[in-house]
């Protein structure tokens, strides 16, 4: 019971409920891109955006543009212009995005371990539904 109050009183909240602080950093990181650019800045040090681009490949500028400024509102990033001509930006993990490295890292060895597993389960649900005549993606969260 003692080990459950400490990691009530670590979440911030009862468990998973609607104050939970652990929803904070669930959110912060619930966007597909945002923690591969925390990654890729973790590992790379600060960056032009033109060098994370080629760095992650398979984002859109656009969504580089949108992932970092996510990012930097939420006080994982910070963007650093230069007085230059012509002008120059890069970013860089603040102390808060720096300390997301070690739980993106277990997530990561996570994926490694599981996704096929993830993977196949998908499979099999959509094949069981598709015999059954259910539309591709209906009532199924994220699809």
């Amino acid at each position: 019971m003692d080990a459950e109050r400490d990691l009530e009183a670590g979440l911030g909240g009862d468990g998973f409920a609607a104050d939970c602080r652990a929803r904070v950093a669930f959110e912060v990181v619930a966007n597909r891109w945002d923690s591969v650019v925390v990654f890729v800045l973790g590992e790379g040090g600060p960056m032009r955006p033109r060098s994370l681009l080629d760095r992650i490949g398979g984002i859109g500028p656009k969504v580089l543009n949108d992932a970092l400024r996510r990012l930097e509102f939420n006080g994982l990033v910070e963007r650093r212009a230069y007085a230059e001509a012509p002008p120059r930006v890069d970013y860089a993990l603040t102390e808060a995005g720096t300390a997301l490295l070690d739980p993106i890292r277990a997530m990561g060895a996570w994926a490694a371990r599981y996704a096929d597993d993830v993977l196949s389960a998908q499979d099999r649900y959509t094949t069981m539904r598709a015999a059954a005549g259910v539309p591709p993606g209906s009532g199924v969260p994220g699809v």
